[in-house]
């Protein structure tokens, strides 16, 4: 049915960065939660050899996606998007879905801890690169080009919104409104959909207290460093005091019970101050490279599905490592999104891979291969 690629060439490039920051992610989510973990549960390594599994299990998922013609993924857009709306009400249902600090956001089971927000993330791409692809001749109709997947990433939304998770929700309607516009969709029709969550997004933000008091402590964290800038503020200090080289892995002291979520949301401060600004700059260049070649692969694809999903996979990424730095470094208000392949979190690195490896499986069968490999 669909013409197999007789070439073994997988890019390398992509993937020994991939791999590279996957790396980084294990030493770091040890070095900042060891400490805590011994603490909490009597073992040191117990966020480690967590993410561990999930990070093999990822890699070996990759490797596989690398391996599955991507083409083969079309059909399954709309079952994945059922998938997907089944896991998010299972997060409602009790004795399966179950509360983290105050938020119903995981599925539980057997050994096995789900977050399907994250499954939802990849589903929407694959469901829009479908959709935008077949329908690029209507996009600049409302009714027959936009109306329909307004509806369905809504629906997703207002899953997710619940859980309480306002970032994943907020993440979704950024990523809707990027592929409208990369798809072509009428200015007028993206300002219309930019004025009307803006109400939405404003309700959310001073409707939950905890949410507007993060907006201020990021208009002004010195305001009241004890209680609401506490959290911004140890970043910096975390940051700053790693200077040029960094204290060395392992002797960072904001990780030890001043510098909250150092293994997940800020684990980039951890690694300012142990690795320092060296080691800032290499892990920001090697996100640049896993960029700069998604978004290659996207260019040079064969065909506008191809096209789409590279992009959306790279966006995916992209997005999540921006907000997450933005946020570390105090250019944006206190949110939970996690630096992709690098916080702890096994949903997020498992998917993460995965987009990784229908990437590289689109790599493969460029029709501009040889271009490819010469950048």
């Amino acid at each position: 049915m669909f013409r197999n690629s007789d070439s073994n060439h997988i890019d390398l490039l992509l993937l020994g960065t991939v791999l590279a920051l996957t790396t980084v992610g294990f030493i770091m989510v040890f070095s900042a939660s060891a400490v805590l973990a011994q603490q909490r549960y009597g073992d040191n390594l117990f966020f480690f050899k967590r993410q561990l599994i999930y990070g093999l299990f990822g890699i070996f998922m990759m490797f596989l996606m690398s391996k599955i013609d991507y083409r083969r993924l079309r059909p399954l857009a709309y079952p994945l998007l059922f998938a997907s709306v089944f896991l998010l009400v299972l997060v409602y249902t009790p004795g399966i879905g179950f509360k983290v600090g105050g938020a119903r956001r995981w599925i539980h089971l057997g050994p096995i801890t789900f977050q399907p927000s994250e499954f939802t993330k990849l589903s929407l791409i694959i469901y829009m690169a479908y959709y935008f692809s077949k329908k690029k001749d209507t996009i600049k109709q409302f009714k027959k080009g936009l109306l329909p997947v307004l509806l369905i990433t809504g629906l997703l939304i207002a899953l997710i919104y619940p859980q309480p998770d306002f970032g994943n929700a907020m993440f979704l309607t950024l990523l809707l409104i990027t592929f409208l516009f990369i798809a072509g969709a009428r200015f007028i029709h993206l300002g219309i959909l930019g004025a009307s969550a803006l109400p939405f997004a404003l309700f959310a933000v001073f409707h939950a207290g905890y949410r507007y008091r993060r907006l201020i402590a990021f208009l002004d964290p010195w305001k009241d460093p004890r209680s609401t800038g506490f959290q911004i503020i140890q970043s910096f200090l975390s940051l700053g005091s790693g200077q040029l080289f960094g204290r060395g892995l392992g002797n960072g002291q904001q990780k030890l019970f001043f510098l909250p979520a150092p293994h997940t949301d800020f684990i980039f401060s951890v690694i300012g101050e142990e690795l320092g600004f060296i080691g800032v700059v290499i892990i920001i260049l090697l996100f640049m490279i896993l960029l700069l070649r998604g978004f290659r692969i996207a260019y040079l694809a064969q065909s506008p599905f191809a096209s789409y999903l590279a992009l959306g996979i790279t966006l995916m990424i992209g997005l999540q490592a921006v907000i997450n730095l933005g946020v570390v470094m105090g250019l944006l208000p206190t949110k939970g999104i996690p630096l992709p392949l690098i916080s702890y979190g096994g949903s997020c690195l498992l998917i993460t891979l995965m987009g990784v490896g229908i990437l590289l499986n689109i790599s493969k069968r460029l029709d501009a291969k040889e271009e490819l490999n010469r950048w």
